[in-house]
């Protein structure tokens, strides 16, 4: 894949560089059977990419309940942890990563919480090859909003047209395009379609 045209690669992580997303789904099944919610795993998927505090919210604003968002995401923290092995890299973008770790600065931006992202990322090994990280912690604003990524691009001292963004989501590949960052969608795995921000 020829980035030449890009000073910095800035990654999501769950679902792009980690295959991590099935041990959330599993932990958030776990969470709505505890509290009694409908589980739709294809709409849970949809919203990778937010913390799981606005997925809290987004399933009270969905099933027109009234849960305790923190409780919510306190649970799915707890059985997320539980979960010994969380995901293995995904060997496109990893390969990916480390090829142009020495020419590019590389950045993670992720709706994980520090506390998820952290070790994750350094269990995997990923974490010494980044140049900067940015979790939901960083920035007020997630995605769709453009803020995640203006964060890593600041940190890793460039502008947004100067980087691309890898995504599987499309919560995600909204807010790279919304930071005016061309983004490359990662499905199932593998590395696909280029859509260029409007300039």
């Amino acid at each position: 894949m020829d980035l030449s045209a890009y000073k910095g690669l800035i990654f999501d992580m769950d679902g792009t560089l980690i295959d991590s997303m099935p041990a959330h789904i599993q932990a958030w099944r776990q969470t709505c059977e505890m509290y009694e919610i409908p589980f739709d795993e294809e709409w849970i998927y949809s919203l990778g990419g937010m913390p799981s505090i606005k997925t809290a919210q987004q399933i009270n604003h969905r099933y027109r309940q009234n849960f305790d968002t923190q409780r919510l995401a306190n649970t799915k923290y707890h059985f997320f942890d539980q979960i010994e092995f969380k995901g293995d890299v995904i060997r496109s973008t990893y390969d990916l990563l480390q090829e142009h770790r020495e020419s590019k600065k590389v950045a993670v931006g992720t709706g994980s919480a520090s506390l998820n992202a952290v070790p994750l990322l350094e269990s995997t090994g990923i974490l010494p090859m980044l140049d900067a990280l940015v979790t939901a912690d960083n920035v007020e604003r997630h995605k769709p909003f453009p803020d995640t990524f203006i964060e890593a691009a600041r940190r890793i001292g460039l502008q947004p047209e100067e980087c691309v963004v890898f995504e599987d989501t499309e919560l995600g590949k909204q807010a790279a395009l919304a930071a005016g960052m061309d983004c490359i969608m990662v499905v199932d795995g593998a590395i696909t379609s280029l859509t260029k921000a409007a300039r």
